[in-house]
């Protein structure tokens, strides 16, 4: 009180307003970073409850809708090289090349894991990656499922096993998927970006307060799903990662499975343009989710940048001991972050985003307005 009452003295009450503003935002910053994001790097999923005595069987589902041998030679290995006992590979192809999919029907020969099945593609019933995981999920032989696409690589050979080891303590189980990296300000960009965004559901899923996975790398069981009556959300072609999943999530049923040993990395077919373009994509269904959920993804974004206005504003107006403050007041800020978000890039295996996260953490709200303005207009890839 007596600081407020020396700041209006000195300042008037438009700096004390200013500096309440300043205050307030700091406030809200320091409490995503340290108190929400803050709870990724030490989380432990083997707090949970224990609902099963041992690993179960898996089926690996993975639509596939395109001839791509570059996935059967280069990625489809790494899931078949995994170090787990019992589990298999369903593979939907969606396609009419039926010389390519004889190729896949070949490989049970050499990898007796593998089971296929095939959907014509009709130009005049576009097939959706749900109605591809729903033939999978009615494909597989086992009751807990992983799901992953063709553009995700496995970065080691215990993905699978820390996956299905979370089926020990939840019928959903949630893992991470970063982009793969390269050399440029874009590739950086969309590491950091898909870092800091799935740090959101990821740090509200270890809250227990789940709203969403990621497509590349999560599962649950066929009970969940049958149980829900299926995929929701039909009128559109995304949505299972997230839409699906708000209405089978509760406080005790997802398992987070948070290790290097545990990531994926999708794979980049173009640069910002394309990138640009995936995010309006998907989203799309960002509209449809619970009024909560859009508020504290919201925050972060709106607090940092009136954090950044009001301390820009000090320093264009105001005299230079309350500019002194304000940019000290910055640092201490970033300081925070910074080593916040180097603690949630060691856990997920991610490499060179800390050092140079100030370029994200100030160009990462001007992307977000670009993404809010693309997404202001209808897309009409996401309907059906």
């Amino acid at each position: 009180m007596q600081l407020f009452e020396q700041i209006l003295s000195c300042y008037g009450w438009e700096g004390a307003a200013l500096a309440g503003a300043t205050f307030l935002m700091l406030g809200v910053q320091l409490y995503y970073y340290l108190f929400v994001y803050g709870r990724i790097p030490g989380y432990k999923n083997n707090r949970r409850p224990q609902t099963m005595d041992r690993e179960p069987p898996v089926s690996v589902v993975v639509p596939l809708f395109s001839e791509d041998y570059s996935f059967v030679e280069e990625r489809l290995p790494l899931i078949l090289a995994q170090n787990y006992p019992d589990f298999e590979v369903v593979i939907v192809y969606v396609g009419h090349d039926s010389d390519f999919y004889e190729d896949l029907v070949r490989l049970k020969q050499s990898f007796p894991q593998i089971t296929t099945t095939k959907i014509h593609l009709d130009p005049r019933f576009p097939i959706s990656r749900k109605m591809a995981l729903n033939v999978g999920i009615k494909s597989a032989h086992y009751e807990c499922m992983v799901f992953t696409s063709t553009d995700a690589v496995p970065q080691t050979d215990r993905w699978l096993s820390l996956m299905a080891k979370g089926f020990m303590r939840g019928e959903i189980v949630v893992g991470y998927c970063g982009v793969e990296r390269g050399k440029g300000f874009s590739n950086y960009m969309m590491r950091a970006w898909r870092m800091m965004h799935s740090a959101d559901w990821i740090a509200r899923a270890v809250q227990r307060r789940a709203y969403r996975g990621t497509l590349h790398n999560y599962g649950f069981t066929k009970s969940l799903y049958f149980g829900a009556n299926g995929f929701s959300h039909l009128n559109m072609n995304i949505g299972e990662d997230d839409l699906f999943m708000q209405r089978v999530m509760t406080r005790d049923n997802v398992s987070v499975i948070l290790s290097p040993r545990a990531s994926l990395r999708e794979k980049m077919w173009g640069g910002m343009g394309w990138w640009m373009s995936q995010l309006r994509y998907f989203g799309s269904a960002f509209r449809f989710y619970p009024r909560a959920v859009k508020t504290f993804v919201r925050w972060e974004i709106g607090s940092r940048v009136l954090f950044f206005a009001t301390v820009v504003c000090a320093l264009a107006v105001m005299p230079p001991e309350y500019k002194l403050a304000a940019l000290l007041l910055a640092v201490i800020r970033y300081v925070v972050v910074a080593l916040e978000v180097r603690r949630i890039a060691r856990r997920l295996g991610e490499g060179g985003i800390a050092g140079r996260y100030f370029i994200y953490d100030l160009l990462g709200p001007l992307w977000a307005a670009a993404l809010g303005a693309m997404l202001l207009r209808r897309d009409n890839r996401v309907w059906r």
